[in-house]
């Protein structure tokens, strides 16, 4: 087997596990609702995901581990993964918040930061971030 695909089989149960991680945030609430069924098909496109895993993740409890990430930018990418699913509702309870707290550190953000990182998160996605920090980011995205 060449190295190519020992790499893209890698890749594959990474993007797996991390759908089943993002499904697992939809069903936290009991069951998951329309939009994030629409977020969960889109996710699942954009991993990869094929139908038969679909099926295999939504049936049964969650079974893929949390990989880890050496890239930053990668963890980031798959903690907005998340929020964007926890937020399909608008809202964020308590359960998904300590499932999230959980998935921060199980991806590699030390526990410290990972508080840090969530609280803005959810600043951001609940829409209540004061104006110094509306500012920068609009700021950051023009450097």
């Amino acid at each position: 087997m060449p190295i190519i695909d020992l790499y893209t089989h890698s890749e594959q149960r990474r993007n797996l596990a991390h759908f089943a991680t993002l499904a697992s945030l939809a069903a936290v609430d009991g069951e998951v609702n329309a939009h994030e069924k629409l977020l969960l098909d889109s996710f699942a496109n954009k991993l990869g995901i094929t139908s038969e895993e679909y099926k295999e993740v939504m049936k049964k409890s969650n079974k893929y581990p949390i990989h880890p990430y050496n890239s930053e930018k990668e963890r980031y990418e798959r903690l907005y993964d998340l929020f964007r699913i926890i937020y399909a509702d608008n809202s964020i309870e308590d359960k998904e918040m300590v499932l999230i707290k959980k998935y921060a550190i199980g991806l590699g953000f030390p526990s410290e930061k990972s508080n840090k990182i969530l609280e803005k998160s959810v600043a951001i996605f609940s829409g209540k971030i004061n104006f110094k920090d509306y500012l920068h980011l609009l700021n950051s995205e023009n450097h």
